[in-house]
């Protein structure tokens, strides 16, 4: 394995195996013949990144697949919790139980743009298991975003919530209100606004543009323009639609789809020839 690779696997170890009990995880590390310590004073997180940081290419990936990981990786895509949005990219929203307004008000923001946001407190049915449905959200998102208040860190169930979406492989980014990024998220620039119009206009530019988000966001944006309902969100979700850093020819067939299949797209005024300047910077280019 690269040593992103081994990076990405072992953190992705360490977030499951963060869930487990001292013995269990003691267990886990003899019976692959990792080393464990009886002294160990910290998080879990860390003892376990700091135990396989010598292990073999080959014991890394065998414990990767003993928890689950290839598994889930066959079954998510197909899998369609109610809580997320038809057509929609997937975000989940990782925040304080105390500050859940911060991710309700970016929920409400990034719709607009095809982005549906998974908010725990406000997402989960009373009547259903929370542990299983944050697990299950976790399991089919296309990325995270770590809402930083003070005391995030503190918290096992974040930390918790983003080693799962970095065993995943997903985007993790991060919005520092009050808190600063911290550990593997601290490699990446974080959000630095208290205002929400202007955060949620910053994360979309970052799900636009990553290389990991980006694909699935062309997709969400050519959902959000064959649901326009009149010309004027035609013109609107159009402005979306240029801002895509990624564009193939399944693409454009579908948005030629769109313009035959919603009259709304095709006659309001400058859409259609937008839709054809935009196919033509993008021909013979691979995004």
């Amino acid at each position: 394995m690269t040593p992103s690779e081994r990076i990405k696997v072992i953190t992705g170890i360490a977030g499951r195996m963060q869930n487990e009990d001292w013995s269990i995880i003691d267990l886990t590390l003899k019976q692959y013949n990792l080393p464990y310590s009886d002294t160990w004073n910290g998080e879990r997180f860390d003892y376990v990144v700091k135990m396989l940081e010598e292990a073999s290419d080959t014991t890394l990936i065998s414990l990767y697949n003993h928890l689950g990981f290839d598994e889930e990786k066959k079954d998510s895509t197909d899998i369609k919790p109610a809580f997320w949005d038809e057509g929609c990219f997937r975000l989940f929203v990782s925040h304080l139980a105390d500050h859940k307004n911060d991710a309700v008000y970016l929920k409400n923001g990034m719709l607009k743009y095809g982005i549906s946001c998974f908010v725990a407190h406000r997402d989960i049915e009373p009547s259903k298991e929370w542990i299983n449905e944050i697990e299950l959200g976790l399991k089919t998102s296309d990325a995270l975003v770590a809402l930083l208040r003070p005391g995030f860190h503190a918290s096992k169930w974040t930390d918790q919530e983003i080693g799962y979406a970095m065993g995943r492989d997903l985007l993790v980014t991060s919005v520092r209100l009050g808190e600063d990024p911290y550990g593997f998220i601290g490699r990446y620039q974080a959000i630095a606004s208290t205002d929400w119009p202007e955060i949620v206009q910053h994360l979309l530019e970052v799900l636009i543009s990553n290389k990991k988000t980006k694909k699935n966001m062309t997709r969400a944006a050519l959902h959000v323009l064959s649901q326009s309902n009149t010309f004027a969100e035609a013109k609107e979700n159009m402005d979306l639609i240029e801002k895509l850093t990624y564009w193939d020819l399944e693409n454009e067939k579908r948005i030629q789809e769109i313009l035959d299949e919603n009259g709304q797209v095709k006659d309001s005024w400058g859409v259609e020839s937008r839709i054809k300047a935009f196919n033509a910077k993008w021909k013979g280019k691979t995004a």
